[in-house]
């Protein structure tokens, strides 16, 4: 029957590289690389853990850090210049930019604790202290105003506005819907050519008032001309517009 060993628990494989150098008191700068690696693998040896996401990372720094011993047993290859590139080089830089982030994330913790203890009071200035007003001096505001300045700054708002202004909109009145019967108005202007027989059109314009009926009373026009009932003559361009009603077709109406 095997010894039971109780193994810490790390946050991932830097987080144990780093127990590691503090355990042995060792430079991160210059980590004994045979000796780490020995204890890291034989953590990961008797580590068990059915996570394969956590295993797989352990075993992915396993094969990094035989790879830097393999490489440090080996000669280092010449270069042109300066020193040949330590193996370790990488490593160093990733566990101290980590080591930096778990100091930073342990000072956060911290101060959150901290603060969890912080009370803060309310307000406590008098009712008559908050309402306090810093008394007007009307002489020190008014120092300096002439009326000459007055006159100035109401010309600048007065500018101010007419740029503001929309030159062509300001000037639109309001329109209003102008509402028609137009089955009344044709009927309207029907029956009057009928009863006058003869008739021009600016006499029709004159019965109503409105841009509605004038247009309705054109469509009329249209329609009469259509159906034969009226006659239409104009001299010319913009001369009078004369309506004759056919008696013939009123006559042929009726039957």
């Amino acid at each position: 029957m095997g010894i039971p060993v109780k193994l810490q628990v790390f946050e991932g494989p830097l987080d144990l590289l780093l127990h590691l150098i503090d355990k042995n008191k060792v430079n991160i700068q210059d980590i004994p690389i045979a000796r780490i690696t020995n204890q890291y693998m034989e953590y990961v040896r008797r580590m068990q853990t059915e996570d394969l996401d956590v295993t797989s990372e352990f075993l992915v720094m396993a094969a990094t850090l035989l790879d830097i011993k393999a490489r440090m047993l080996l000669p280092p290859e010449p270069v042109e210049e300066g020193e040949p590139e330590d193996p370790r080089a990488e490593l160093v830089q990733r566990l101290l930019e980590y080591k930096m982030y778990k100091y930073m994330a342990q000072e956060l913790q911290n101060r959150e604790e901290a603060a969890a203890f912080t009370v803060y009071r309310g307000p406590d200035v008098p009712k008559e202290v908050l309402s306090w007003k810093e008394p007007i001096d009307v002489e020190q505001i008014l120092e300096g105003v002439t009326l000459p300045r007055l006159l100035l700054l109401y010309q600048d708002i007065v500018r101010r506005q007419e740029k503001r202004t929309d030159p062509i909109r300001s000037r639109f009145g309001r329109l209003e819907k102008e509402e028609i019967d137009l089955k009344e108005t044709m009927r309207f202007v029907q029956d009057y050519i009928e009863k006058v027989s003869r008739c021009t059109f600016r006499s029709i314009l004159t019965q109503r008032k409105g841009k509605p009926y004038a247009i309705a009373a054109f469509l009329t026009l249209l329609e009469l001309m259509k159906e034969g009932k009226t006659e239409v003559r104009q001299e010319g361009i913009f001369e009078e517009i004369y309506i004759s009603w056919k008696k013939t077709s009123a006559a042929s109406g009726g039957e």
